[in-house]
């Protein structure tokens, strides 16, 4: 090996040290401070390095709080409503990419405008209209405000891959009498699940980290999901940082590994419509 190709080699070995390094020093902070005692961290100081003999001290203290019916109800949120993004945008994906009809450029058009639209501006509307069904204080009522802004995105993903789809092969399933329906879910789909991935991750993360919605439209403490029930450490005159930094420790690390064990697909799924084939 020449010493330029040794150089550039050990240059991105270096690089990529340098960002795994930035990119997992927020984790490595949160545990240092979630195991260091507030005395010490409104005293002296917070350490450098993690004391792990502070663990059953921050256990007790987070063990007054509901943290495992917080990551249940966050769960759900998630989970509910990228089951029903990827359906709903599927089937709404697969009209604007095989379908010809009257109003389909504006159709598009108010679904990107979603995407401009500021949570907040549409917060008293929806307050109302939950009252007047029935879902004020609810996490399906949640779901579906989440589906709201994930459904687009999961819409435009799913188009943009079943594009890239040759029209032949479902000409094919349609001369031998398939369904319209079994197109989609039995030739279509399983051909773009790079993208459906890509999908299911987008409006998962967009559930998982629900805020504002949640605190507006959840009383009962025990439909929190856990970002409103991080919120809620924040005291008026004291603010336990130990046990706000371990509680946000737990609720980020099945996020960081859920989003490492798909990354690869995520990318594919994103680029898979990018150029049609």
């Amino acid at each position: 090996m020449s010493f330029k190709k040794l150089t550039l080699k050990l240059l991105r070995y270096l690089l990529i040290g340098v960002l795994v390094v930035l990119a997992g020093f927020p984790v490595y902070w949160m545990a240092t401070t979630a195991l260091s005692p507030n005395s010490e961290l409104y005293g002296t100081g917070q350490m450098i390095w993690p004391q792990p003999q502070n663990f059953p001290d921050l256990w007790r203290e987070l063990g007054q709080v509901p943290i495992g019916l917080w990551l249940f109800n966050t769960l759900l949120i998630a989970a509910g409503g990228t089951v029903l993004s990827l359906t709903l945008g599927s089937l709404a994906g697969y009209a604007l990419s095989r379908f010809r009809f009257h109003g389909k450029g504006l159709v598009g058009f108010l679904l990107f405008m979603t995407q401009v639209v500021p949570e907040a501006l549409i917060l008293v509307p929806l307050y109302a209209m939950f009252i007047t069904f029935g879902l004020l204080n609810s996490l399906t009522g949640l779901v579906l405000a989440n589906v709201g802004f994930s459904l687009p995105v999961a819409c435009f993903v799913l188009k943009g891959a079943m594009d890239a789809v040759p029209y032949e092969i479902e000409e094919s399933a349609i001369i031998d009498n398939c369904p319209r329906f079994s197109v989609l879910t039995m030739i279509i789909l399983p051909l773009i699940m790079p993208s459906i991935a890509a999908a299911a991750v987008v409006s998962f993360f967009a559930g998982w980290n629900e805020f504002l919605f949640a605190s507006t439209f959840l009383m009962d403490r025990g439909n929190w999901p856990a970002s409103v029930g991080l919120a809620s450490f924040v005291g008026q005159y004291e603010t336990p940082m130990s046990a706000v930094m371990g509680a946000a420790l737990v609720f980020s690390l099945p996020a960081i590994v859920f989003f490492l064990l798909i990354q690869r697909k995520i990318v594919a799924g994103l680029t898979a419509g990018a150029v049609k084939g």
